[in-house]
């Protein structure tokens, strides 16, 4: 890398020089002073005032003096489009000597690439080994070199540099957070800064100010720092004092005003002005007499990634020299003009901004009329500032320029700076630029003028993997940070190319000579396999095989093992067409090493992939015919001598000749590629030939006619039709290949139909290939139909019961494309009955359109019998058939209804439900068979809407209880049909005491329900008191106690206390059917016992459930001890449901408390305003001393005067006070709050605390009332529940008016 300083400075006339007789310029006699051109009036806008100082003090410095929206007011301009063309401005020195000596001083002490410049009476460059290196600016001569690179090792690189206004002192601030200063007349170092901001932390900036000790310093945390040097008694001293905390928001550029020596005495000079750039806005600070914020401008909305930028200058406005700050983020750029007027008061005063389409990087003045812009493209644009023209455009890319990013991110201390600092950072370039006397100076880089020399490099280290790559980007056009390189990319190629190829034989060398002599086969093999395609990549990316061929090769082929591993690597190369010609010599080794170590499939796979041209065809088929490579074979044959038959004639290959023949009628060379066109036509008539042939060359006596043929119809039939198939699509219009397509039509049919070799699935084949060609409207072929009608007979023997459905499917096949015009239809008919061959009866049937005779062709089949329901259902309910056709398959199938039953009630149900509804009553009568009825209730399709009389459904139910008593209660729930004194007639007939309790149930008849459930659980007769049927009597019991309780549960609901106790007496069920010493289980009757409490205790009173327990039977004779367990389980339920109660109370009450005193919390709380002046007036808040204004602040944080919110009819008078709401947020909305209908149906968006006394007691304290009296009724009414769990949020909205939420 060779750093370059480029040096601008405004083209005077003088040094151009021009003939002024040659332009007409006219003779001045006196020429004009610098004082009367900075005089000179200017066409400038009315000012617009910004701030005056008497309002601000060192307390608000983070304040905005003003509203970005106040800047509305002032004038904007854009740069003109068609400006005049005002021909050079800017001239271009090169300061190559400076640059010479910088990369000197890199390559013998180490120096560093350059970081930093600054510009006085001498250059200043420091480097990113922490040296300072200055020169002449005259001369370019070196005149110090100042530090060491152990002092850069320990205070990392220059990151800031800064020259003292008389040139004797230089400020140095590193990436690490040190700073030094320097005596430029000898050198010396005078001070080491290390304590004068936090550590941790870069120098981004270090700035002299005009006062000769006083200096600033910007950190990478965004602080800004006054630094003051002081001597005392021999001691020099710093001073540091923060002026700006990052904490505030980091500054990130800062710039104190510069004045010359005649403007030394100007008033403002002498409050050493400092301008400050941070993330979010402008800060302007007076640091003499004493610190003062003079003013705060906010950017508004801009690019986080922009950069700020910030540049003082002197310009004469209205007849006065006074300070202007231009500063910009983005594209546009404000001035700022600075002046004291006659009272000693200083005004700060917005001139016109300049709006331009590019983002900046560097603001520069090189005159009060000129300023110097470059964008994010780096771009240089001259603009005159009055005028606001665009004066001329330089492109700087090639310069590429230093950036300091590095140090906005503070990589050097760890990288710990915010994301918002270190996005900017990206396009800093503010030590990279600067301006002097009209001068301006830019630090950049360029490579140097040998283009290789980074490939030498990694060549010098022997990384040869490494240089070859840079080199091919070079190559292709995409490394990066390449300068110096030929513009035309022929020239660039062609240099690159021939370092490549000198970098592949050094590359070949070392290979050889770093392989290991001694060691195991593997090791050696696994050095070359790593190097070999290496060299084999680069010489086909570079197109150079001849290089790899004619001068790597012959250098390997000394190392049997390099020259293996070059043979293999060979092969994907070649497979993948990336090497299509190898030389003669190359070629026969690659032959000979494959076929010593076995690797013949390689050998294959290379051979049909190259050009063998040059190849030794006898050696190439004796090879082949050794070792069977056969696909070889054939591409040497058709390639090397266009021969197409000899293949067929000397190899029976089975389904790869099937295949070879295909590609070659089809014009596609095998095994891959095509045939040249002009021999196509040739090769699909020797094809056709070879095939035609009556015998073969060397045939023997018994040799049937026509080998060819025969063999590969015996392969595979199919295939070899379907060959042919494709092959006549083709013979259109060629008439020797029609005569070709008809001799072969002929073979066929001789060959097959008169043998008895092959099957009829193969004979059915022929005809189905002849029916495709015979129904094409084209067609020329002529086959006789007797043929037809013999393979007819021979498919349709009924004596033949071998392979019935191959013989079905193949006729069927030949019928459905076209061969049924070849047959008799009504003998094709009668064949297929005789045959069985129903598919073929219902293909014949559906083309006479008689389906009523289908139906009987499915019956008969048994392989398709459940496909007849689809079928029947199809036809009569898809269109496109006549009422005629769908009523002759309505009466088959009602005909033949039973077989439908038989084959599938199910279907056959959901069938009749849909299409034979009118005729279920005869169906069923006349079958009276349940698994149909069955059938036909479950089988119905959810959406099938059907309406049965009910004594069909009656007749079900009486099915059902003779057949599947357990599913009768299942269909009584879900039927709606039937009648229920019937269905309660034919359920008790049955004894099924389950579905008559239900039916009773449903009837209204709960008492009867009950006396059923109760009779089904008594026994018959007596019980034996045996084990087993003991237990089964307790389940019996423990069922039948089940469903009363069931029943007992559903009909409580509407029954009073006294029906409810008289319902549940329900305990006299363990001494109805079975009394206790039956089965000496007192532990399981008192468990039935306790479940019926349990069921109970929702519906009856627990005095009453005390009493029925000591009055029963069981426990009314014994002692307490028997009914402890009852009693306690009850009063166990009991507690569980207090103890649930207060518990949900509780919570409650604590929910309550916590939502009230959130929501008087928030009442109560303080506003914060947003800015300190009204924002209708823009005003502050405190006009006059001696006046008493009215305030008014919302939630929003808006402050107003209350005069103004008057003016402005905001405010509603609603029972005698104003409702006010938020101006400016309101007019955001887009409505005004006096179109609103009124104040009590729309509440404005805030509150005023002016009125909180009264507001507040209407918005918030009746409605807590109204929430709390509505807790406690809800507390009150759910008291007496046994579970239950209520939630109240109570929420207050901030931002819109005081309300009160309840969910």
């Amino acid at each position: 890398i060779r750093p370059e300083n480029i040096f601008f400075s405004l083209q005077e006339d003088k040094c151009s020089k021009t003939n002024t007789n040659k332009f007409d310029i006219p003779q001045v006699d006196t020429p004009p002073t610098l004082e009367s051109i900075l005089n000179e009036p200017e066409d400038e806008d009315e000012p617009f005032i910004l701030e005056d100082t008497c309002l601000l003090n060192t307390e608000n410095i983070d304040a905005h003096s003003c509203e970005t929206s106040s800047l509305a007011s002032s004038d904007s301009g854009d740069l003109e489009t068609n400006a005049t063309v005002h021909g050079s401005v800017l001239r271009r020195n090169v300061l190559k000597g400076i640059s010479a000596q910088i990369v000197s001083a890199a390559d013998k002490v180490d120096a560093g690439l350059p970081t930093a410049v600054t510009v006085s009476n001498v250059i200043a460059v420091g480097t990113s080994h922490g040296l300072a290196l200055v020169f002449g600016k005259h001369n370019q001569a070196l005149r110090l070199c100042l530090g060491t690179t152990a002092t850069g090792a320990e205070y990392g690189a220059v990151s800031a540099l800064s020259i003292n206004h008389d040139c004797t002192r230089l400020l140095c601030g590193f990436a690490k957070g040190q700073i030094t200063m320097w005596d430029l007349a000898n050198g010396k170092l005078l001070r080491t800064i290390t304590d004068a901001h936090p550590p941790g932390t870069a120098i981004l900036h270090v700035k002299f100010t005009d006062h000769p000790a006083l200096a600033v310093c910007n950190d990478s945390g965004g602080s800004v720092f006054e630094l003051s040097f002081r001597r005392v008694m021999g001691m020099r001293t710093c001073e540091s004092r923060c002026l700006f905390s990052g904490s505030k928001g980091e500054v990130c550029c800062v710039e104190p005003l510069h004045a010359g020596p005649e403007l030394k005495d100007h008033p403002i000079t002498h409050y050493s002005l400092l301008a400050m750039a941070s993330l979010t806005k402008i800060l302007l600070i007076g640091l003499k007499p004493s610190l003062k914020v003079w003013m705060t401008f906010p950017y508004g909305k801009t690019d986080p990634a922009s950069v700020p930028l910030l540049a003082w200058q002197f310009v004469a406005v209205q007849k006065t020299i006074n300070p202007v700050l231009a500063f910009c983020r983005g594209d546009t750029i404000h001035y700022l003009l600075v002046k004291k007027d006659e009272f000693g008061i200083i005004h700060v005063i917005k001139q016109r901004q300049l709006q331009l389409n590019c983002d900046l990087i560097s603001l520069s003045w090189i005159n009060p009329r000129t300023l110097v812009l470059l964008d994010s493209t780096e771009k240089l644009r001259v603009v005159d500032r009055p005028s606001q023209e665009e004066l001329e455009t330089v492109d700087m890319a090639e310069l590429q320029l230093v950036y300091n990013s590095s140090h906005f991110k503070s990589l050097a201390t760890g990288g710990n700076v915010s994301q918002a600092l270190a996005l900017v950072g990206e396009k800093t370039c503010y030590q990279s630029v600067c301006s002097y006397a009209g001068q301006i100076m830019y630090l950049g880089t360029k490579v140097n003028s040998d283009v290789l020399q980074r490939v030498d490099h990694l060549l010098k280290q022997e990384k040869f993997m490494e240089a070859l790559s840079l080199a091919w980007s070079l190559h292709e056009g995409t490394a990066k940070a390449v300068l110096g390189l030929f513009a035309d990319p022929a020239k660039r190629k062609g240099v690159v190319a021939d370092k490549m190829v000198e970098i592949l034989l050094q590359y070949v060398d070392r290979s050889l000579k770093k392989c290991p002599e001694q060691g195991k086969i593997q090791v050696m093999e696994q050095h070359f396999q790593d190097m070999v395609p290496v060299m084999v990549d680069y010489c086909l990316l570079l197109q150079r095989t001849d290089l790899l061929f004619n001068q790597i090769y012959p250098r390997l082929v000394e190392n049997s093992v390099a020259r293996g591993v070059f043979l293999e690597s060979l092969e994907p190369y070649i497979l993948s067409e990336r090497i299509g010609c190898l030389t003669a010599a190359v070629m026969r080794d690659l032959l000979s090493y494959f076929q010593e170590n076995g690797m013949m499939d390689s050998v294959e796979g290379c051979l049909v992939h190259m050009d063998i041209t040059n190849l030794d065809i006898q050696q190439v088929v004796q090879m082949c015919w050794d070792n069977q490579l056969y696909d070889a074979m054939i591409y040497v044959f058709n390639s090397g001598m266009n021969d197409y038959i000899s293949p067929m004639e000397h190899v029976v290959m089975g389904n790869k000749l099937l295949v070879y023949i295909s590609c070659c009628l089809a014009g596609r060379a095998y095994p891959l590629g095509d045939i040249p066109e002009d021999l196509v036509p040739q090769v699909k008539n020797q094809v056709f030939e070879f095939l035609i042939r009556l015998h073969s060359v060397e045939a023997a006596q018994e040799e049937e006619v026509y080998p060819y043929i025969r063999t590969l119809l015996h392969f595979d039939t199919r295939e070899f039709l379907n060959v042919l198939a494709l092959t006549f699509e083709d013979f259109k219009n060629d008439k020797r290949a029609l005569e070709y397509q008809q001799r072969i039509v002929d073979i066929l049919l001789k060959v097959m139909v008169d043998n008895s070799d092959f099957t009829p699935s193969q004979v059915g084949c022929l005809f189905t290939f002849l029916a495709r060609q015979l129904a094409k409207p084209d067609n020329t072929l002529f086959v006789n139909r007797k043929l037809f009608d013999q393979v007819l007979e021979f498919l349709c023997s009924p004596d033949d019961d071998s392979r019935h459905t191959e013989r079905q499917q193949v006729l069927l096949e030949l019928l459905q494309v076209g061969g049924v015009v070849q047959f008799d239809e009504e003998r094709l008919l009668e064949l297929a009955e005789k045959a069985e061959f129903y598919q073929i009866c219902e293909f014949m049937y559906d083309k006479k359109h008689l389906y009523n005779k289908i139906v009987d062709c499915y019956l008969k089949d048994p392989l398709r019998k459940e496909e007849l329901f689809n079928y029947i259902h199809n036809i009569l309910s898809m269109p496109g058939y006549s009422s005629e056709e769908k009523q002759l398959v309505w009466v088959k199938a009602l005909q033949h209804i039973k077989d439908l039953v038989s084959i599938n009630s199910a279907k056959t149900a959901e069938l009749v439900a849909v299409h034979f509804a009118d005729e279920v009553q005869s169906i069923i009568t006349s079958l009276q068979v349940f698994f149909f009825c069955n059938s036909f209730r479950e089988g119905l399709n959810p959406q099938t809407v059907l309406r049965l009389g009910p004594d069909l459904h009656e007749l079900l139910v009486d099915l059902l209880c003779q057949f599947s008593p357990q599913q009768v209660t299942a269909f009584l729930k879900t039927s709606q049909d039937y009648r229920l004194e019937e269905a309660i007639q034919i359920t008790e007939k049955h004894k099924l005491h389950e579905a008559a309790a239900y039916l009773l149930e449903k009837k209204g008849n709960v008492q009867g329900a009950f006396e059923v459930l109760l009779q089904a659980d008594k026994p018959d007769g007596e019980v034996e008191e045996t084990g087993n049927e003991v237990q089964s009597l307790l389940r019996r019991v423990e069922e039948a106690l089940h469903d009363i309780i069931a029943l007992c549960q559903r009909s409580s609901h509407g029954l009073n206390q006294q029906q409810r106790e008289n319902h549940w007496c329900i305990m006299n069920l363990a001494e109805g059917p079975v009394s206790p010493d039956c089965f000496s289980l007192p532990s399981a009757l008192k468990e039935l016992t306790m479940k019926v409490l349990n069921s109970m205790s929702s519906f009856i009173a627990p005095p009453a459930i005390i009493q029925r327990i000591l009055q029963d039977p069981v426990y009314g004779k014994g002692k307490l001890a028997e009914i402890q367990g009852l009693i306690l389980g009850m009063l166990e339920t009991f507690n569980y449901e207090q103890t649930l109660l207060e518990t949900t109370t509780n919570l409650l009450n604590s929910d309550l408390h916590w939502s009230l005193s959130h929501l008087r919390k928030a009442v109560s709380r303080g506003l914060h305003p947003r800015q300190y002046h009204c924002n209708i007036c823009l005003q502050q808040y405190k006009r006059r001393q001696e006046s008493e204004e009215e305030i008014i602040i919302f939630s929003c944080g808006h402050l107003y005067h209350c005069q103004c919110l008057q003016r402005k009819e905001v405010g509603v008078l609603s029972e005698r006070q104003y409702s006010w709401s938020c101006y400016k947020c309101t007019s955001n909305q887009g409505s005004r709050p006096a179109d609103r209908p009124s104040a009590e149906s729309s509440r404005s968006r805030s509150t005023s605390l002016a009125q909180v006394s009264q507001t507040l007691y209407w918005s918030v304290v009746g409605p807590i009332q109204y929430v709390c009296s509505k807790l406690i009724y809800l507390c009150g009414l759910y008291s007496c529940s046994r579970i239950g769990l209520y939630t109240v949020y109570v929420t207050l909205d901030h931002k819109t008016s005081h309300k009160v939420y309840i969910f």
